[in-house]
């Protein structure tokens, strides 16, 4: 009996360190997120008169309208045919944590109301409450969630046609900053526009930043050699590629490996140690993804 506790006992921790953890994880950081895009929003954004896009912009314009408005509960409201879409076409866990990020986003707007920054030229307001959002929907989308909204759209078109998260959210906002301009003020809508561009941006930073690397390919006639220095020297992965020149017609090894910013010098002074007449091609990779 004691022998059969102690395996269940094992087998409740791998469990809890294969499931547990991340869930953890990724609802610490939608909470941490919502948290940071609540205080740009209300330190900042709100006092200024901007308004934001998507769902959180027309709740902002409509507490605009009717001062008395919860805009965290009318968020919520907002949120339902979005929450029935990611359902149906997303994930189902996905959705679970959205549906966290939601609640949590509501409960921060309406308990979080810190002092505003006092920023009064809009463009300064438009860029740091840009920076400041974006890095809350960053830390957000870089879980297994989100916080609703528009968020569940931009998941939804990235997963259909890999269009990237906070440009794909950009567009579809302008709807929002067009209503603004019509129905509360024409230059404060295109602050706005400042504020949308930031927060992408920042998003965007936030999301695939800390995840970029450069791939990197090589043609060299010493393909081989090169190869064994950065698997045994470097502790490098590398792939071979079967290449052929089009105008010699001669078939070579094609070096393909990936490596970070700070790491790519030193790559190439490796490579071209070797093959100083070596042809390296270096492109942009936005995110790495492999089992560990």
């Amino acid at each position: 009996m004691a022998v059969v506790a102690l395996r269940q006992y094992r087998t409740n921790i791998d469990h809890f360190i294969k499931t547990g953890i991340p869930i953890c994880y990724n609802m610490g950081l939608i909470t941490a997120g919502c948290i940071v895009y609540v205080i740009g929003m209300h330190s900042v954004m709100i006092p200024a008169g901007l308004f934001s896009g998507g769902l959180t912009g027309i709740a902002i314009l409509a507490s605009y309208h009717w001062p008395g408005l919860d805009i965290g509960l009318f968020y919520l409201i907002l949120n339902i045919p979005f929450v029935l879409l990611g359902w149906r076409h997303i994930s189902r866990s996905f959705m679970v944590y959205t549906v966290f990020g939601m609640v949590i986003f509501s409960v921060a707007a309406a308990l979080l109301k810190p002092a505003p920054l006092g920023v009064n030229d809009p463009v300064l307001a438009a860029l740091l409450s840009g920076a400041i959002c974006g890095a809350g929907c960053g830390l957000i989308l870089r879980s297994l969630g989100s916080a609703g909204g528009m968020d569940i759209l931009a998941v939804y078109l990235n997963r259909r046609f890999t269009l990237r998260i906070g440009m794909t959210g950009f567009a579809a906002n302008a709807l929002v900053i067009i209503a603004g301009a019509w129905l509360h003020d024409v230059d404060m809508a295109l602050y706005s526009l400042i504020f949308l561009f930031t927060r992408a941006r920042g998003t965007d930073q936030i999301v695939s930043g800390f995840n970029a690397r450069k791939s990197v390919m090589v043609i060299s006639d010493r393909s081989g050699d090169i190869a064994r220095s950065l698997l045994y020297q470097s502790g490098r992965g590398v792939t071979f590629l079967q290449g052929q020149g089009a105008y010699s017609g001669k078939q070579m090894k094609v070096l393909l490996t990936v490596t970070s910013m700070t790491d790519l010098p030193k790559l190439k002074e490796e490579i071209l140690a070797i093959d100083p007449d070596a042809f390296v091609a270096v492109n942009d990779t936005v995110e790495v993804i492999r089992k560990q």
